[in-house]
């Protein structure tokens, strides 16, 4: 069931720029984000960025989860010096990008939404459901708790506004 599954992606991923890896629990599918290179006068900008889908298989109940890690590297070098930056994202990232060339030479866009579909779309094929990874949890458990937190500080300005 799991072969399958990896097969089934890797098939869906053939010809494209995603690679994969296999893991111990799953397989990791990562892709190079092409991020517009600027050149400036006297100042030179270079962005690398790589979106990895690190999925994680259960096969005694055919779930799986999905955690987006993406790195981004960030190089700048000119008349101020030279500057290096590097982050790290680990969750659930949703976003697009794209540019085109000034020239009219070319156009390139990406969504992190179609490296999830190439996960799955395989899944649900083979009856796989998607369960939340760990991390979502913990950012949706401190989202409610900061929102249960607004809510008790508006009421209680009403109520000191009031009184």
């Amino acid at each position: 069931m799991t072969q399958e599954l990896y097969a089934r992606v890797q098939a869906a991923t053939a010809g494209t720029p995603y690679t994969m890896v296999p893991t111990e629990r799953g397989f990791d599918l990562t892709v190079d984000v092409d991020v517009p290179q600027w050149q400036e006068l006297l100042t030179r900008r270079r962005i690398t960025q790589v979106h990895t889908y690190r999925v994680a298989l259960y096969p005694e109940k055919a779930t799986y989860t999905i955690t987006d890690v993406v790195r981004t590297v960030e190089f700048e070098a000119g008349l101020g010096g030279v500057r290096l930056g590097a982050t790290a994202f680990v969750g659930r990232s949703l976003y697009r990008t794209s540019h085109r060339a000034l020239d009219g030479s070319g156009e390139y866009s990406f969504s992190s939404g179609e490296g999830h579909g190439l996960i799955r779309g395989p899944a649900a094929e083979l009856g796989w459901r998607e369960a939340q990874p760990a991390s979502v949890k913990i950012a949706l458990g401190f989202a409610i708790v900061g929102g249960l937190g607004a809510i008790v500080a508006l009421i209680a300005l009403a109520v000191v506004n009031w009184l």
